[in-house]
């Protein structure tokens, strides 16, 4: 069983700790355990319980109504407002709760119908990744142990690598492009689904995965074509940082064109001219469609 401070229920619900504790005294809405500190304690069931509310007053429910409803109401109003195909939140918040009680079988299910309803792209942008953001921010906090982190992780790197495995291959005589996360870079979901982006809009690419080390990559282009490289990095890195490790890439591989993404690429204040910087999940996706489209061209 885990405990949540009320800092943790914030950012999990993105909800002010100032407002979770008027909604605790108007409106009795929430009684949560105490330490004997006095500090507020919030176990599995209580977060599952704030996600639910939450949810509701997101979507634009009165916190005055929600109040007055019993805790199978609110969950049965949950589930009404899960049928209409605009609002991917719920399955966010069921995923969470499925995550931290280790439910495989009720996250896989949640994955399932998302992904038939929606697509497996929507689903990565929509559901996958606001998921991902927000079991970090427990992970970060101590409160999702890492076994948890990588029970999450493994069900959702399956879906995307057969996903993945199932789409048509690109022309084999087709520059490819060598996919890979740095050294100290353990991150994989990310940069699977730039692979599988990559993949959908016809690029021929060579996953080598995360972790990886320059010297693997100077061997690999010793003896295998490949005239892009594409690098996800979330963290930074331990040694040298970012910005130096990618001058050191770009000066490595100077006849290649270098693509960056993720949230470290924003330290790189002047990059290098063969590097590419991705800031967004759209522009990845945009930068795929846009080179398969030139492959296809030529």
């Amino acid at each position: 069983m885990n405990h949540f401070t009320i800092k943790d229920i914030e950012n999990l619900c993105d909800i002010k700790a100032h407002t979770l504790r008027i909604w605790e005294q108007r409106y009795e809405l929430f009684t949560p355990k105490r330490k004997e500190s006095q500090h507020r304690i919030y176990d599995n069931d209580d977060l599952k319980e704030l996600l639910r509310i939450s949810f509701l007053y997101h979507s634009g429910h009165k916190i005055s109504k929600i109040a007055a409803l019993n805790p199978e109401e609110i969950q049965q109003l949950v589930e009404k407002s899960s049928l209409q195909e605009s609002n991917q939140e719920v399955f966010v918040h069921q995923l969470i709760e499925a995550g931290v009680d280790f439910n495989k079988e009720k996250f896989e299910l949640i994955i399932n119908s998302v992904v038939k309803r929606i697509g497996l792209e929507r689903c990565i942008i929509e559901v996958f990744y606001p998921f991902l953001q927000r079991i970090g921010l427990l992970w970060m906090t101590n409160n999702v142990i890492p076994a948890q982190e990588h029970f999450t992780s493994h069900i959702i790197r399956k879906k995307i690598i057969v996903a993945t495995d199932g789409l048509k291959k690109a022309d084999s005589s087709s520059p490819a492009m060598l996919v890979f996360a740095p050294a100290g870079e353990f991150h994989e979901i990310p940069l699977l689904a730039a692979n599988y982006f990559l993949r959908k809009y016809h690029n021929r690419t060579i996953y080598f995965g995360v972790n990886v080390q320059l010297e693997s990559l100077e061997y690999y282009l010793q003896y295998q074509p490949a005239n892009s490289l594409y690098t996800h990095v979330l963290t930074k890195l331990t040694n040298d940082g970012v910005e130096n490790y990618m001058e050191l890439l770009c000066k490595k591989f100077p006849d290649k064109n270098i693509v960056l993404s993720g949230p470290a690429a924003k330290c790189i204040q002047q990059p290098p001219a063969n590097l590419h910087i991705i800031r967004s999940i759209d522009e990845m996706i945009a930068f795929a469609k846009k080179r398969g489209d030139e492959k296809l061209a030529t």
